[in-house]
């Protein structure tokens, strides 16, 4: 990622016309070598209360757990007396380093492991999608079809994919701390933040490489900026596709068995690494492969990257995001979801393209409503306000503390009175120029930023070439699918600025919303990659497109928008900042950090639980999928079969295992991640969370939430029986 890879979302832009005037910089933050150091607190020792005492607040009735914080450990302050009291395991320094350096990175989002001492990768189906499609040749549909390289030769590489080892850690706390003292305003303090991060990363990736080429160092935000460290991850560029089943077993079940258990899928499918020379990579730190599975009650580990929580905010951050956030995401996503689901399965140029993103925003919307619910529920509020009255209660009986921190949390609930008082007019741009967005309107945008920069003379030619670059990446949508986009997009900020709004006027000149979308998407050359590349480099403002004055008139007001975004996320980040600096000071690293994304550890057992007046079993075996198939399958195509699969060899055992559920602590970016015994050898494939898990963005609980794996006897036996994968089945067992 460069410097200009996050502009669209998280606001932070050059300003344009209709702007204010001072300009804010992207600045990524990168990364660097590392020892384990000791953990260093930026707060003075306190005498506090035992962080691990059983609370009981009378004033909300409520126990809190000692995990309600969850269980992401991070490898910076590894569960060593936890594991130990829990499970009985000596997990000293060799057996973390063993747990982390099979564990990968699978592109941007996913995770994924090393499963032999030839780079052969294992992850998600649902995770290697647009790798699939990538590589698939003209006359190919490998997503409906499948993929297996026979030799080696096969193996196809995937353009732009890269998977990360975490090689080293180190605390850089200090450093960069010391940037934000010496500035003063929230926007300077935080920039102050991210400039150092990434002078550190700089520095550090430098020196990496001079030691090894493929190293380099991202500095990773822990505790919402109270610790930071510098991870140096070993990174694989040469990443080749080596099976893939058909994207009926990988998404069986599809929408409907999407967050639900029981499931029966295969969501699996194998990669390899290659090195600089072109030879497949030599990784002794792979994880072997547990044929004999895992049995309930076995203790069982999580190795991934999960992408965000929020369990660590004040009630009020909580409430907003109820009563705001949340329900502007669902309404935007789930109209979309409604007005694009007639086009699945269009057979045109573009529909790989659009069904991917339709994948993604029927995704997001489930979870995103699931998250919704558990905000809703009175039981999850009172354990977090029970939680945050602690603290209070806590913190006061500290002089020093109380005199630093006194009037956090009445900032934080007056930042958040702000906010409500924005909402109405940011929620027209919710998902606006994103991946569930109109490639239309998401290109107008790009080359709106782009052609105004070159105007202003912005010279940083690495910002220039990769906003070109990001812009050029969109896939082709169908006509259609784009003027139903379009016209959802119209028809909400009509909605949020009203039909006497200058902006909307200046839009529409008279036309319906209806003809306006379709005329543009008749007429313009950004229907289009190859020529909206010409238009792009001739000068996409000066020209007649008909999309130019439709952008024209909406960016300032999204980039005005998101400057107030950007201003309101500054000033909480530093406030969630400093009641991090305050847990910790009073907790230290017994709770660990929020999500981000990172390297972290999560131990639980297999168990099923009770569900909707029933219960769900710890495993679901083959049995359960050809139940399903000839239940449903002339209800819908999402339990639909392959031809191979419709009559499995007699060889094939319809008793092993397919699916199975865990207590770990997962989010979404663990997808791909291995499920580990205590001796770390993988056991399963983390693909899902169920239902019941989706409040777990907020509080950790594990009564009913589970996390859902494919079993490895699953991927065995169907390798072996069903698709003949002997040259891959030899390697996965020379490993053990």
């Amino acid at each position: 990622m460069g410097k200009y890879k996050n502009w669209l979302i998280a606001g932070f832009l050059i300003c344009l016309a209709g702007c204010a005037s001072s300009a804010v910089e992207v600045v990524q933050v990168v990364n660097q070598p590392l020892v384990v150091e000791e953990p260093q607190s930026s707060v003075s020792p306190v005498e506090v209360p035992d962080p691990t005492h059983s609370l009981t607040v009378d004033r909300f009735d409520v126990d809190l757990d000692r995990f309600d914080g969850g269980k992401m450990w991070t490898f910076d302050s590894p569960p060593v007396e936890w594991l130990a009291e829990e499970y009985g395991i000596n997990a000293d320094s060799a057996w973390f380093a063993k747990a982390r350096l099979g564990a990968l990175r699978f592109g941007t989002n996913c995770s994924a492991s090393f499963v032999s001492d030839q780079g052969l990768i294992l992850t998600n189906h649902h995770c290697a999608r647009e790798s699939i499609a990538e590589v698939s040749g003209e006359a190919e549909q490998l997503l409906e079809g499948g993929f297996l390289a026979t030799t080696a030769a096969d193996e196809r590489r995937v353009p732009d994919l890269h998977v990360e080892q975490l090689w080293e850690i180190s605390d850089v706390t200090q450093r960069v701390h010391g940037a934000s003292r010496i500035v003063r305003g929230d926007n300077e303090r935080v920039r102050a933040r991210r400039d150092k991060a990434s002078v550190i990363a700089g520095e550090l990736t430098s020196a990496a490489k001079m030691r090894d080429s493929t190293l380099r160092v991202e500095v990773i935000e822990l505790y919402s900026g109270e610790r930071y460290a510098a991870y140096t991850y070993r990174r694989y560029e040469d990443v080749r596709l080596v099976m893939a089943p058909e994207k009926r077993l990988g998404y069986f079940g599809g929408e409907e068995d999407n967050f639900t258990f029981p499931r029966y899928t295969l969501d699996m499918a194998f990669f390899r690494a290659y090195d600089r020379e072109g030879n497949p990579a030599v990784t002794p730190e792979h994880y072997k492969w547990g044929s004999e599975g895992a049995n309930a009650d076995d203790a069982v580990f999580v190795v991934g990257n999960p992408g965000s929580t929020s369990r660590f905010g004040s009630v009020s951050q909580l409430t907003f995001e109820r009563d705001y956030t949340l329900v502007q995401q669902v309404e935007t996503l789930q109209r979309r979801v409604e007005a694009l689901q007639p086009f699945i399965g269009m057979d045109q140029a573009g529909a790989d393209a659009f069904e991917n993103m339709w994948f993604t925003a029927s995704n997001s919307l489930k979870a995103l409503s699931g998250q919704l619910e558990g905000l809703r529920d009175d039981t999850l509020i009172a354990r977090r306000s029970a939680a945050e009255f602690q603290i209070r209660e806590d913190l006061f009986q500290s002089d020093s503390l109380s005199m630093r921190y006194g009037s956090l949390f009445q900032e934080l609930d007056e930042l958040q009175l702000s906010k409500r008082a924005e909402a109405g007019r940011m929620a027209a741009f919710t998902f606006f120029g994103t991946a569930v967005g109109s490639r239309i309107l998401t290109r107008a945008l790009h080359g709106y930023y782009y052609a105004n920069l070159q105007r202003r003379g912005y010279v940083d030619r690495e910002v220039l070439d990769e906003i070109r670059e990001n812009a050029l990446a969109l896939d082709d949508f169908p006509a259609e699918v784009d003027r139903a986009i379009i016209t959802l997009r119209l028809e909400e900020l009509l909605e949020a600025l009203g039909e006497q709004d200058p902006t909307m006027r200046s839009i529409l000149g008279g036309l319906t919303i209806d003809s306006l979308a379709a005329n543009l998407v008749a007429t313009t050359a950004l229907s289009d990659s190859a020529r909206f590349a010409a238009l792009l480099d001739k000068g996409f403002l000066s020209s007649d497109d008909p999309a130019v004055p439709v952008i024209s008139a909406l960016a300032p007001l999204y980039f005005t928008a998101q400057q107030q975004a950007e201003s309101f996320k500054n000033r909480e980040d530093l406030l969630v900042a400093e009641l991090a600096s305050l847990r910790f000071a009073l907790y230290g690293t017994d709770v660990p950090p929020d999500a981000s994304f990172s390297l972290r550890i999560s131990d639980g057992r297999v168990g099923g639980y009770t569900y909707n007046g029933t219960r769900a079993p710890a495993f679901t075996t083959f049995y359960g999928l050809y139940d399903h198939f000839y239940a449903y399958r002339n209800m819908s195509r999402s339990w639909d079969l392959p031809e191979r699969w419709r009559n499995p060899p007699e060889v094939f055992d319809l008793s092993t295992p397919l699916n199975l559920v865990s207590t770990n602590d997962i989010t979404g970016g663990n997808s791909g991640s291995p499920l580990l015994n205590q001796d770390l050898e993988i056991v399963g494939l983390v693909f899902d969370g169920n239902i019941e898990s989706l409040p777990n963005v907020y509080i950790f609980s594990d009564r009913t939430a589970r996390t859902v794996s494919v079993d490895v006897r699953a991927i065995l036996v169907s390798l072996q029986h069903v698709y003949e994968a002997e040259r891959l089945v030899e390697e996965i067992l020379a490993a053990q």
